[in-house]
């Protein structure tokens, strides 16, 4: 009898590929530029961006013009957690149903973990069952940026912070009425205020 036997790495790099392929076929088509890119607030002064601020209870405050932040490698490395840092300064993703804002359901605002900009409403999230906090809007189209993303072999858009630039997730169009998106957000690119 012949004995077929596979190398591990050979098998380990199929088993790669075809998850690869798995996860592509799942968000083809799910990916598009939403109003939000269309509504973009005018450029500030260079160096500058305009936002609108917020209470921690979702009411806007004000639009204003702040300084973009920019820090370097090593003060990012300090101020965040290993994963925060790799999710938001190198557009990585946490692991599905891992993220403890998953489940936060009380009413405030969602902000940005690396500058505080307020980016999501409680009362827009959603339970999209993927294992991320999902919203059907920003909090304002001012406070994010959206952006072209072809990793993994696939066009998605990504949604990152308008003030600091860090990676929050990427938006899909199978969300909930009234928009239909999907915004699908990472719990380490987050931070959560009560109202």
């Amino acid at each position: 009898m012949t004995t077929i036997s596979r190398s591990p790495a050979l098998s380990r790099r199929g088993f790669l590929t075809g998850s690869t392929l798995a996860m592509a076929a799942l968000a083809i088509g799910c990916s598009r530029r939403s109003e939000a890119a269309a509504a973009a607030a005018p450029k500030g002064k260079p160096g500058k961006v305009t936002l609108d601020e917020f209470a921690n209870d979702g009411t806007r405050l004000r639009t204003v013009e702040v300084a973009k932040v920019a820090e370097s490698d090593a003060q990012w490395q300090r101020q965040l957690s290993p994963l925060a840092y790799q999710v938001t300064r190198h557009a990585g993703t946490e692991r599905a149903f891992t993220g403890p804002l998953l489940n936060e359901h009380r009413k405030g605002v969602f902000r940005c973990v690396c500058c505080g900009t307020a980016v999501y409403d409680s009362a827009t999230k959603f339970e999209s069952g993927t294992g991320w906090p999902s919203f059907w809007k920003p909090i304002s189209a001012r406070n994010v940026v959206e952006s072209d993303d072809g990793s993994f072999g696939m066009t998605r858009t990504a949604i990152s912070c308008a003030r600091c630039d860090a990676h929050l997730g990427h938006v899909f169009d199978d969300g909930p009425k009234p928009t239909g998106l999907r915004y699908c957000m990472n719990s380490a690119a987050l931070t959560f205020a009560k109202a």
